[in-house]
């Protein structure tokens, strides 16, 4: 194949076409259609940031793959969606050779990052400088099968998950579980709870940034098949003890923002609510339920298996891509170091609780 002609677009300029086609190609490439990687998603960034942008790749002028990404200054080129979009990469035609730094020449960038490039993206791949688990849920053979999966390898958790479900509601007052909750007093109930957590534990609060608070706002009132947003919520006696915000498309469901009422955390209500989400999940048709690049014990405990994805970036030769590479890599190497460090984790850890316990409330 010809070295596709390339044509840069907002995401909300995609024709109708584009869309099904941009789907099609997933579907073809990947074994589980994660609506991060949709075109849908694409397009609710493109709504809430001006810099969004997309490749489109022609081949005799019909289109062949699409690259979504983010241009900032002196090229520097982000992942759509990066510091909240969880499955990362282009959407390509199967057996599509491409130069890298074609693309990188056509999009006018000088370095494209990644922290959540899927396994998969030959094109790169050779790029990335770490690799992560991404817990998983695999509900291809139901709901009952996971739970046989949950007992054999640990009974008690599943066991004691049970009894505190029934414990909140002796003690809380009757139960309610709603899959896909549309009252947006329960979507600020979530963001409030959200934000003070991550204001306690010192992390820098995504929802202060307007792009995504407008992003999550959109995608609560999205309903396409690829890429819908869900929020869960678990009740007792009509109170919000606990909820979940995710995106989910035909088969996945990406888990995204969770919280819960800390005036109830011995009840453990997050691990009830995951517990009821996945058991709604796989009668919904939902097939992989993605906890998304982190280690959490509450993601060990449910998973069945880990996916890969990779953090790097793509630079080229230019200025832009030196100074990309004196502004990132330096932190790249502490957050690294730290990370594989124990001790450091906990220190710093500490440290990131202390600031917070500073910080005006």
């Amino acid at each position: 194949m010809n070295t596709p002609r390339i044509d840069i677009v907002h995401p909300c300029d995609l024709a109708p076409s584009d869309l099904g086609l941009w789907n099609e190609l997933r579907a073809a490439n990947a074994a589980f259609a994660n609506p991060f990687m949709s075109a849908q998603f694409t397009q609710a960034v493109g709504r809430v940031r001006p810099d969004a942008q997309v490749a489109v790749l022609r081949s005799q002028r019909e289109p062949v793959g699409y690259f979504p990404y983010q241009r900032g200054r002196w090229g520097h080129g982000r992942a759509v969606g990066l510091g909240v979009s969880d499955c990362q990469g282009a959407v390509l035609q199967p057996g599509l050779h491409l130069d890298p730094h074609h693309l990188m020449r056509a999009c006018s960038l000088s370095a494209w990052e990644f922290n959540h490039l899927e396994s998969g993206q030959q094109l790169f791949l050779p790029y990335a400088t770490g690799q992560f688990a991404s817990p998983v849920v695999d509900l291809t053979h139901g709901f009952e099968q996971y739970q046989n999966c949950l007992r054999a390898r640990s009974r008690g958790f599943l066991k004691s998950t049970r009894a505190q479900e029934r414990r909140m509601g002796r003690r809380l007052g009757p139960l309610r579980f709603v899959r896909d909750e549309r009252n947006p007093a329960a979507l600020r109930t979530l963001i409030e709870w959200k934000s003070a957590h991550y204001r306690r534990t010192g992390r820098r609060d995504p929802f202060t940034q307007p792009w995504i608070a407008d992003l999550v706002h959109l995608l609560s009132d999205t309903t396409s098949p690829e890429c819908s947003g869900i929020l869960s919520v678990l009740y007792a006696a009509d109170r919000p003890i606990a909820a979940h915000f995710g995106l989910r498309s035909r088969t996945v469901l990406s888990c995204w923002f969770p919280s819960y009422d800390r005036a109830v955390a011995s009840f453990s209500p997050g691990r009830v609510l995951y517990l009821r989400m996945i058991e709604t999940a796989a009668a919904s048709g939902i097939r992989l339920v993605d906890f998304g690049r982190g280690d959490a014990p509450y993601k060990n405990s449910f998973k069945t298996a880990d996916l890969v994805v990779h953090e790097g970036a793509l630079r080229t030769t230019s200025p832009g891509a030196a100074l990309h590479w004196l502004h990132r890599e330096p932190r790249r190497v502490v957050h690294q170091l730290v990370r594989e460090r124990p001790a450091l984790r906990r220190a710093a850890v500490r440290s990131l609780r202390a600031v917070a316990m500073l910080r005006p409330r």
